[in-house]
């Protein structure tokens, strides 16, 4: 399977070229994802992917025109043949300021029925979308308008080995992570591994977030019109389970306070129970548990890939002072 080009902080992504987003004709895209353009009637049989579908447009009703609407991934790209939401709006707002929705369709090359005057006729594809300002007179003719807009694919493993979608969630940023032109606000916000997110062409950086520790890990992808980028993000990261038992290898104590810090003492995570679980990023920590009035501590390492648990004993780990002092447990 072809990717785009992508390059991620700490770890590459897999590389190799584009391949065209998935229409009729090709596999069909999996209901689980979500973001993939709805299964519509695809163009007419015969109809050429780079030129007009409205050989012969319908005789319109009485005083109306016929307008026929198609759109394409750019000047000389193929026409979009499914996925496609039209709406025409009047283009003078009413007295409450809104502009009348005046006729919508979910198809590739609707006609749309029109009375002479001005509209806009705006068409989304996924996250994509353009409108077009057009005047109506008693001829009926053909409008097709440019809609650049590609999609990508992501996945995230450890240590070559994929992370169960559930573990996985996505953000998406205009402009690039790696060159320091990056929007602060996500363009898109939690997707899902596997999942076909339609995006307006151009440069994204997306951030993947392995489970709700600090593992996480950025890779820059560059989204051209027609076509899917596939990325796959490769995290330095591992599971880790608390334990805090009487002694090694015992049940764990209910009910226990932890926090994990960072070499610095920095909280990372505080969670309550016997066995939190928790992806950590490549590196050095400590775990605190708080059980009865009482602390303990425990320093440990986590190594890309070698989930496990890690076990505080008590009595056998003594807390650092600043967390014992005061703590009036």
């Amino acid at each position: 399977m072809g990717t785009m080009p992508a390059m991620a902080q700490g770890a590459p992504a897999q590389n190799g070229g584009p391949k065209a987003l998935p229409f009729v004709g090709d596999e069909p895209i999996s209901p689980t994802n979500r973001m993939a353009p709805p299964l519509v009637p695809p163009a007419a049989a015969g109809t050429p992917a780079h030129g007009d579908p409205h050989t012969i447009l319908p005789q319109p009703p009485p005083g109306k025109a016929a307008i026929g609407m198609s759109a394409r991934f750019g000047d000389k790209e193929p026409l979009i043949p499914r996925g496609l939401v039209w709406r025409v709006f009047a283009d003078r707002a009413e007295a409450s300021g809104a502009y009348p929705l005046v006729a919508e369709a979910a198809e590739p090359a609707p006609v749309f029925f029109l009375s002479p005057g001005g509209y806009v006729v705006h068409v989304s594809y996924g996250l994509a979308s353009v409108a077009r300002r057009i005047v109506v007179g008693q001829e009926s003719r053909r409008e097709q308008l440019i809609l650049r807009a590609g999609a990508i694919r992501l996945e995230s493993d450890v240590a070559d080995k994929p992370i169960p979608a559930q573990k996985v969630t996505y953000d998406i940023y205009e402009g690039s992570f790696l060159q320091g032109r990056a929007s602060s606000r996500p363009f898109f916000r939690g997707a899902n591994s596997g999942d076909l997110v339609v995006l307006p062409a151009g440069n994204y950086y997306v951030v993947s977030t392995y489970g709700d520790g600090n593992a996480t890990i950025q890779v820059d992808v560059s989204v051209v019109a027609g076509k899917v980028a596939e990325a796959t993000l490769h995290h330095r990261a591992a599971e880790v389970t608390l334990r805090l038992v009487n002694a090694a290898g015992q049940e764990p104590l209910p009910g226990t306070q932890w926090s994990v810090l960072s070499p610095g003492g920095d909280a990372i995570k505080e969670s309550i129970g016997s066995t939190p679980t928790l992806a950590l990023a490549e590196g050095e920590y400590t775990a605190v548990a708080r059980y009865e009035g009482k602390t303990y501590s425990k320093d440990f390492n986590v190594e890309a890939g070698k989930d496990g648990p890690i076990e505080v004993v008590v009595g056998e780990q003594a807390a650092p002072p600043d967390l014992t002092e005061g703590s009036g447990d």
